[in-house]
């Protein structure tokens, strides 16, 4: 077992080029300043970035987003000497979201979870997305796009909407908020966001664009990249000039800084969980949750693909049966 610092756990992580952004040290970095604790654990050709994060009674949580990384045939040996550091934290239980979708590691473990785990009904990050393929040229995957969608991108355009590279923090939070209670969702504060972007805008991993409109900022989002990967993590809007689509036009051209930054899969990180024939009958109808979001982000294409887990790995049942109580109400 070693435990290793964040510059030796990025020399493991460069065997592994395509690795999730969730298990890089910078984001554990991240983490590590809002409540949780980053620690990284390798066994030959395997290993995990956790996150610990305190509860009453000096008891912890443990979670493993987007990993482990190695071969999943190797995974087996890495979960002893978790198992051993999880105890020693005296985690209730660890929760496990791995970078697989869901039919591949319903071939691996015949649809079940993998031995020592169970399903959990609760998630951290969101199980379902759409994945949209960077591979052809601009023009082609405008061509994938609604109709409606490439219209909204070219109105803008026309309606004087600018996009443009952005480090205004502030603007982006108050939208953040404003989107917040619009759409009914929690939001990170200033400080996260800021934080964010100082970690990963100087590795060349993040950039924060900004839709305006003769000056005035009403559209940002935060999108990422690490190998071959992009993902649009955090995006927001304002309450004016919504007929002017700001927001599709600011999509799409996060989706080309992510083509020019290598990437052949942007990820649109987050639509509800349901089977895809359920999203198209309902999505018309519902606003709530993640609702609102699907009818927006299934205009640029892409497909649905949903992600295997969450697992829990149980330390202690009578605190755990606690947790899922809690959680629940």
């Amino acid at each position: 077992m070693i435990y290793q610092t964040p510059k030796e756990w990025d020399r493991f992580l460069s065997q592994y080029p395509n690795v999730h952004l969730l298990q890089t040290s910078a984001w554990g970095e991240l983490k590590s300043a809002f409540g949780w604790d980053a620690v990284h654990i390798s066994v030959d050709n395997v290993g995990a970035q956790i996150l610990f994060r305190l509860l009453p009674m000096g008891f912890s949580l443990a979670y493993v987003p987007k990993g482990p990384v190695g071969k999943h045939a190797d995974w087996e040996q890495l979960w002893p000497e978790v198992d051993a550091l999880c105890r020693q934290r005296r985690a209730v239980f660890l929760k496990v979201e791995p970078d697989i979708w869901q039919d591949e590691a319903d071939d691996l473990w015949a649809g079940s979870p993998p031995p020592g785990f169970q399903q959990s009904p609760q998630d951290i990050q969101p199980l379902r997305t759409i994945v949209i393929d960077l591979h052809p040229d601009k023009d082609a995957i405008l061509g994938e796009m609604k109709q409606k969608t490439r219209y909204n991108i070219r109105l803008a355009a026309r309606k004087e909407i600018v996009v443009r590279p952005s480090r205004d923090l502030d603007a982006f939070a108050s939208m953040m908020n404003i989107t917040g209670d619009r759409a009914e969702f929690g939001v990170h504060s200033l400080e996260y966001y800021q934080r964010a972007y100082e970690i990963f805008h100087p590795l060349g991993q993040c950039e924060l664009l900004q839709a305006e409109y003769q000056g005035e900022s009403l559209a940002a989002l935060m999108v990422f990249a690490l190998g071959d990967r992009a993902w649009y993590l955090y995006g927001a809007s304002s309450d004016k000039h919504r007929n002017r689509m700001p927001t599709y036009l600011l999509q799409w051209e996060a989706m080309c800084w992510a083509k020019e930054h290598s990437c052949t899969e942007y990820d649109l990180w987050g639509v509800p969980d349901c089977d895809e024939s359920e999203l198209e009958e309902r999505f018309s109808q519902r606003r709530d949750g993640l609702w609102g979001v699907y009818r927006f982000k299934r205009g640029f294409g892409g497909q649905v693909r949903r992600g295997a887990g969450p697992w829990d790995r149980v330390y202690n049942p009578l605190m755990y049966a606690f947790y899922r109580w809690w959680m629940s109400r």
